[in-house]
């Protein structure tokens, strides 16, 4: 069903959002109900607040409130009636539905032995919407492949949240689960892919199912903790190329280690802008700083638009290619 994440809002709301045109709602990324402040939506990198009628206002006085009722109603709906079921997504501050759909918590940390043991009194809720591009990817893969050996190289994509790399790593994905048929270099044969999908974002399993594309030769780890998860995928499911989303954290770092030291590539993504700050880390820095990765993959969005720069694995951009501007910049 077109727009089901609909579905996920309490009625008054839902009744707003419903009446946005058709086109903003296929495109529309984001939804904030703050309980007792305006109805706010992200598109194309601009934000607009919505009134009961569907109409977009900058006027916060003007917009939709979502109240009390809304704000419970909407818990109940995207935990399926079930809170007591939730209690690790409580303990991270989202929770990932059906078809890829991420929806971040706000309200009052409850700790336990010093860190967070779940939130209660949620009031605040942003729901991301995923969606499959066919064809993003179309621009960036010529420059990960490794024509000569017919592998995919070692690469890491960065770039500050919300800015493609989910998007991206889909269709990477697919298209190189799935090869093609011609080319400039002649037929590339498909090649086998793991996800580890800890957040389900990726491939947006329903009951281990992929909601997405993610090409015939995929298998999928779905909820999975990325770095133990790597694990599993190198030992039991010998993928030809693992990838992650998010990557950060010391064991994710051990893990990528494992991999490439096991012949396999790992496509990656980490939040950043430069890879300058990426070295700092303790865990992606000590990667950086051996020369582990092949490729990095810059990503920054303007007005809606998808962009990238390519740097090799001494971090020096590679040449032009067409579609890209003089900068050494590609849109995909």
């Amino acid at each position: 069903m077109a727009n089901e994440w609909l579905q996920l809002f309490p009625e008054k709301v839902k009744a707003a959002l419903s009446r946005l045109p058709l086109m903003l709602l296929e495109t529309v990324e984001e939804i904030r109900i703050r309980e007792g402040r305006p109805l706010e939506i992200n598109y194309a990198g601009k934000y607009h607040f919505v009134d009961a009628a569907g109409r977009l206002t900058l006027e916060p006085e003007e917009a939709y409130t979502p109240d009390r009722e809304d704000s419970h109603r909407m818990l109940d709906l995207i935990s399926n009636h079930s809170l007591y079921t939730m209690e690790e997504e409580l303990r991270k501050g989202f929770i990932t539905i059906p078809g890829g759909h991420r929806i971040g918590l706000a309200g009052r940390a409850v700790l336990s032995g010093g860190s967070v043991g779940h939130l209660r009194d949620i009031g605040g809720y942003n729901v991301r919407i995923a969606r499959e591009i066919p064809g993003v990817a179309d621009r960036l893969l010529p420059h990960l492949l490794d024509w000569s050996r017919q592998r995919v190289m070692h690469t890491l994509i960065l770039s500050p949240p919300q800015h493609g790399k989910t998007t991206l790593l889909r269709d990477l994905a697919r298209q190189i689960s799935a090869g093609s048929k011609g080319g400039r270099e002649g037929r590339r044969p498909g090649l086998k892919v793991g996800i580890v999908d800890e957040r389900s974002e990726i491939a947006g399993s329903r009951r281990g199912l992929p909601a997405f594309d993610i090409g015939p030769r995929t298998d999928v780890l779905d909820g999975c903790p990325k770095a133990e998860g790597m694990m599993m995928m190198i030992r039991s499911l010998s993928p030809d190329v693992l990838i992650a989303d998010e990557i950060g954290r010391p064991e994710d770092a051990e893990a990528v280690t494992e991999a490439l030291h096991a012949g396999i590539t790992v496509l990656a993504a980490a939040h950043g802008r430069e890879v300058s700050e990426l070295a700092l880390r303790p865990g992606l820095g000590r990667l950086i700083e051996l020369g582990m990765f092949e490729r990095y993959v810059i990503l920054r969005r303007s007005a809606g638009e998808l962009s990238f720069r390519v740097l090799d694995g001494r971090k020096r951009s590679l040449p032009v290619y067409p579609g890209q501007d003089k900068g050494g910049e590609a849109h995909a």
